[in-house]
């Protein structure tokens, strides 16, 4: 197996695609539809092993691929629930997305409730996990990529020079090119509109009149976006480390440049007060400087495998939390020692085991393409990126020059078929949007944007805090207590709220 492809694929899921028939025709709100309602059963044998010790049910829900043709071919969306422990305080559903796009969700309720997710909260809602539409057990897509193509990461490799964009720019053309060679019809129709309308249709199909929602990072462009078209049929909504709008575009992949410069310095300082183990750096200073200084090197002289492009997707991706800390502080000191056998097993992931016959990194990378490219137009010439490469690595030198780099989307074989949705500032109030001060995909300029698009009808949570994710999976007691407050009673702050750092 290629090396540098075993060690991005499990990165590549962090971190974070013309119709012969015309979406404009369909309503951002659709009508209220017949739907068959949900029978429960077991649920897949990888899920039962994912939620273990706790039991989840499955079902199955079949919706439009396509919603300008509603009686036109179907997929299945797989569904888990953990019903409300407490029938007789039951006040709804809670439906759950971990983000991505190109997430499995399935088994989220279960990381939840092992990560704390207080009872008052499972007492009161049946919590409803999912795989979206094209993902894991719900029909899903391939792109047909494998753990040897130049394709490996949603996250474009760090551009050294404009040759190395020029470079990218093939390996992203044929990467599209893959997509609509590998396309059974099915692709073009995976975006967040039409996942924001299958979350309603899942809605009907529990019997439900409105549901309550909590989505992580991309899972916040869906969220907003459910909460925009069917407003009046949204409940209490939780977007939780918020990517910034209803979908994700050239700017927001620029953004996690800056949400890596904001976030370094966390684990600099921890690292700096761990110099004696690591020697990274006796300050925060130099520990950003044996950064520079180890990419630098590793892009003329790669270790087990490990280029400055690796170099610098293993350190985003290992500041998501603050618990990976360690492992990444001994990742850069077997590098910057030279130590091969080291690094090679600080970097080594476990083979991945095919569900369904599909890659699950394929798929994934697939999904992301799908919705990222769907949504809305990306620029297609490659001077463009060129530029925003120049630009982002002197103004994010951390990393920037990857993530302005050019993506597939550029040389996408579909063009949107709808606009992106646009928030409505006009439903109820009743979007808390949280948000931590320092986090590397999804940085707190994305809370703030989304909040001054909602306008009234939602209030800020910041939290002092570093890494991705707040509300269950973060250590903050007040957004923690805020959050669980307005779900299980409805108390909404009057005002957005800074929590301290406990």
């Amino acid at each position: 197996m290629n090396r540098q492809s075993s060690v991005a694929r499990s990165l590549a899921l962090l971190a974070v695609l013309g119709l012969g028939a015309s979406l404009t025709t369909v309503p951002a709100a659709a009508e209220e539809v017949k739907t068959p309602r949900v029978k429960w059963g077991q649920c897949p044998d990888d899920v039962v092993a994912e939620a273990a010790p706790t039991v989840l049910q499955c079902a199955n829900v079949p919706v439009p691929l396509d919603y300008a043709e509603p009686e036109g071919e179907q997929i299945d969306l797989t569904l888990s629930r953990l019903p409300a422990a407490n029938p007789d305080k039951r006040r709804g559903v809670l439906m759950l997305n971990p983000g991505g796009p190109g997430g499995s969700g399935l088994a989220l309720s279960a990381l939840l409730v092992a990560q704390g997710l207080p009872s008052s909260v499972t007492d009161r809602y049946d919590l409803i996990g999912m795989d979206t539409r094209g993902i894991g057990h719900s029909t899903p897509v391939s792109c047909g990529f494998t753990t040897d193509s130049p394709y490996y990461s949603n996250i474009p490799p760090y551009a050294v020079d404009d040759a190395a964009v020029t470079a990218q720019a093939k390996v992203a053309e044929q990467a599209a090119k893959q997509c609509a060679d590998n396309d059974d019809g099915r692709l073009r129709h995976i975006t967040t509109a039409n996942t924001a309308r299958d979350l309603d249709r899942i809605r009907a199909a529990l019997g439900e009149e409105k549901t309550s929602y909590l989505g992580y990072s991309y899972g916040t462009a869906l969220g907003a976006a459910y909460a925009s078209m069917f407003p009046e049929r949204s409940d209490r909504i939780v977007l939780d480390s918020n990517i910034g709008d209803t979908h994700l575009d050239r700017d927001g992949m620029r953004r996690f440049a800056l949400g890596m410069e904001q976030t370094l310095p966390d684990f600099a300082k921890w690292a700096a007060r761990r110099h004696d183990s690591y020697g990274l750096g006796r300050t925060p200073g130099q520990v950003r400087a044996s950064y520079l200084t180890l990419a630098g090197r590793l892009d003329k002289a790669p270790v087990a495998g490990i280029d400055g492009n690796l170099f610098r997707l293993l350190t985003f991706g290992h500041l998501f939390k603050q618990t990976q800390y360690p492992k990444l502080a001994q990742t850069w000191q077997s590098l910057l020692e030279g130590d091969k056998t080291a690094a090679r097993g600080l970097t080594a992931t476990p083979e991945e085991t095919a569900e369904n016959g599909l890659s699950p990194t394929d798929n994934a990378l697939t999904v992301f393409l799908a919705v990222t490219c769907n949504d809305v137009e990306w620029p297609e010439d490659v001077n463009t990126y060129r530029q925003g490469v120049t630009e982002d690595r002197e103004r994010y030198p951390l990393y920037g020059a990857a993530t302005a780099n050019i993506t597939p989307c550029a040389f996408w074989p579909y063009a949107p078929v709808e606009p992106p949705v646009e928030v409505d500032t006009e439903g109820p109030r009743n979007v808390l949007l949280l948000q931590n001060r320092r986090d590397a995909s999804t940085p707190h300029l994305g809370g703030r944007m989304l909040r001054k698009k909602f306008g009234d009808r939602a209030r800020l949570i910041s939290v002092d805090d570093s890494g991705h994710g707040v509300y269950a999976l973060g250590k903050n007691s007040c957004a923690l207590n805020t959050t669980t407050r307005y779900l299980v009673v409805g108390e909404m702050p009057t005002k957005d709220k800074y929590c301290r750092a406990d």
